[in-house]
C-alpha cells in the first residue's frame, strides 16, 4: 500500500464519521421539523412560524412530558397512546420493538436485567450479553417455555441493529458491573474508540 493510499484512508477515517454524524443529525432534525411544522400551523398562524420553531417546541414538549410523567396520575394518561399502539395489530410489533430497544439503551430494569459474560461449551472465549428473562420469572410467555434454571440472554451484534437471543443455563453466565446501555455501546462499536471518562 503506497503512502498516498494510506493518507487517503487515514483522512477518510477522520472525515467520514464526522460527515455521517452531521448528516444523520441534519436528517433527523429536518424530518422532525417537516412533520411538526404542519401541527404548528394548526395551532398558530403561518406568520408566527420560523425555521427551527417546531423542533424547539418538540424539545420543550419532551421535557414537559418527562416532568409530568413523574406524577403517577399523569403517567397513566401519558401511557394511554402507547397502550393503544400495543393493542393495534401489526403496529404493536413495531412499537414494542422500538420501545424495548430504547428502554434497554436507557438501562431500564427488566426482569433482574444484568449484563453478563456467556461461556459456551467447547468455545475458547466468551460473549457479552444482557439477561432479559429468567426461567423463574412469573407472568412472562418466554419464562413459561424455558426451564427454571435457564436464562434468556440478548447478544447484540457489532455494527448492526440485530442480535441473537440465546437460552443458556444460569451456570454459563457471569455477571459484570456494566449497565445495559454501556454494554450495548461497547458491543455495537466492537469496543473501538472507547475511552474511560
Amino acid at each position: 500500500m503506497n503512502s498516498l493510499t494510506r493518507m487517503f484512508l487515514l483522512g477518510l477515517s477522520i472525515l467520514l464519521p464526522v460527515v455521517l454524524s452531521i448528516q444523520l443529525i441534519i436528517w433527523v432534525v429536518s424530518t422532525m421539523e417537516t412533520w411538526l411544522k404542519s401541527l404548528w400551523f394548526l395551532l398558530l398562524p403561518e406568520s408566527s412560524y420560523f425555521p427551527g420553531l417546531a423542533m424547539f417546541a418538540f424539545i420543550l414538549l419532551s421535557i414537559a412530558i418527562g416532568a409530568l410523567s413523574r406524577q403517577s396520575l399523569m403517567r397513566y394518561f401519558l401511557k394511554m397512546p402507547g397502550i393503544a399502539l400495543e393493542r393495534t395489530p401489526v403496529v404493536r410489533y413495531i412499537y414494542s420493538t422500538i420501545k424495548d430497544f430504547l428502554d434497554l439503551m436507557g438501562g431500564k430494569t427488566f426482569s433482574d436485567q444484568s449484563v453478563v459474560w456467556v461461556t459456551l461449551p467447547q468455545v475458547q472465549g466468551r460473549l457479552l450479553g444482557i439477561v432479559t428473562k429468567k426461567g423463574s420469572d412469573k407472568g412472562s410467555r418466554l419464562a413459561e417455555i424455558i426451564e427454571p434454571h435457564e436464562v434468556a440472554v440478548y447478544l447484540p451484534m457489532s455494527y448492526q441493529a440485530g442480535g441473537y437471543m440465546l437460552i443458556v443455563a444460569s451456570s454459563q453466565i457471569e455477571k459484570t458491573n456494566l449497565s445495559p446501555g454501556e454494554a450495548l455501546h461497547l458491543i455495537m462499536s466492537a469496543g473501538l474508540g472507547q475511552k474511560i471518562r
